[in-house]
């Protein structure tokens, strides 16, 4: 820990951030969303294995891993002597022992890498493990060097990837928002690139479509959107529309990933449009809470450990203790 002043003081300040950022006085967190999310937390709990992951189908994923331990301290869980600081610790244990120690890559897929990297961003100066820093720091070196060898200055499945997709390409790009709230530098050069991909993929209707504007849809374009007011790139004609686009489809249902669809939705409706955001967050609440289990764990074909932290993240905005999560 001592080799890294700096990165100590910069991980203190982020945790001053995220400590600021509870939801608003004014707001009252729907009792019904609490209650989902409370249950929700408590089957992720059950469910853990000794070794910080989950037993289902994506459950050993990185990816999968760093949405559930998001998933806790997004509710503003207390990883040091709270009731559920061992998941979260397993967790952050977990996304350390698959990280690669020559290159910093975590996982096989740069889905893996992105998320798990933006847990440790999360947790980075809020759980006290002086592997983070330096796992963290060069994560993002590895996703800054990924984009540098891509011909489109953009991201896909692997590190050595020519070509890029919005999917990929919009997780690694909330992922260096996230490094760049706990004080990891983040070249302004990175998120141009990345942004100027995305705009490549948008419509003149406004949607995103997976490598190009053709074939768009609500869940790529969330992701569109959650970029740009991330990079508050908002005062566009493009950008307005890309919104108007996505509060036209409230009513949409992801068929293939619901979870993806329901988290990036979620995001880039508060940061855009609150009253959209309100709308969709009652109607997300009643949605929800039709199909989660007994158990608290969400049906669906990505393994409970990763439908059950997808749809939690969603409810996250109600609570607003992550420094993503600021306007």
């Amino acid at each position: 820990m001592r080799s890294y002043p700096t990165i100590i003081i910069l991980a203190s300040a982020a945790l001053a951030c995220a400590q600021d950022l509870t939801h608003r006085q004014d707001d009252t967190v729907p009792p019904q969303a609490e209650s989902i999310y409370e249950k929700g937390l408590q089957y992720l709990a059950k469910a853990q294995n000794e070794h910080g992951s989950w037993n289902d189908s994506t459950g050993s994923e990185p990816a999968a891993v760093g949405l559930c331990v998001a998933a806790f301290l997004a509710h503003g869980e207390d990883p040091t002597n709270g009731p559920y600081a061992k998941v979260m610790r397993r967790g952050i244990d977990y996304i350390l022992t698959q990280q690669d120690a020559s290159n910093g890559y975590i996982g096989s897929s740069m889905y893996n890498h992105a998320f798990a990297t933006k847990a440790l961003a999360e947790a980075y100066g809020v759980i006290d493990n002086p592997k983070i820093a330096p796992a963290l720091k060069k994560a993002v070196e590895l996703i800054l060097s990924a984009q540098k060898r891509n011909r489109l200055g953009a991201w896909r499945y692997t590190p050595q990837s020519t070509d890029a997709d919005t999917t990929v390409t919009g997780c690694n790009m909330v992922t260096l928002f996230a490094a760049r709230n706990a004080g990891i530098p983040v070249p302004d050069e990175a998120i141009k690139k990345g942004l100027a991909f995305l705009a490549k993929c948008r419509s003149s209707e406004g949607s995103y479509g997976y490598t190009s504007s053709f074939g768009g849809k609500p869940t790529l374009t969330a992701i569109g959107v959650l970029c740009s007011s991330l990079a508050k790139e908002t005062d566009t004609k493009a950008y307005k529309t890309s919104l108007e686009y996505l509060k036209k489809n409230l009513d949409y249902r992801e068929r293939y990933y619901p979870y993806y669809y329901e988290y990036y939705m979620s995001q880039a409706l508060f940061h855009a449009d609150d009253d959209a955001w309100r709308e969709w967050n009652a109607r997300n609440i009643r949605y929800l809470s039709t199909i989660q289990n007994r158990e608290g764990a969400f049906p669906g074909n990505q393994g409970a450990s990763f439908n059950t932290a997808g749809a939690l993240l969603s409810l996250a905005l109600n609570y607003r203790y992550l420094p993503i999560y600021e306007k």
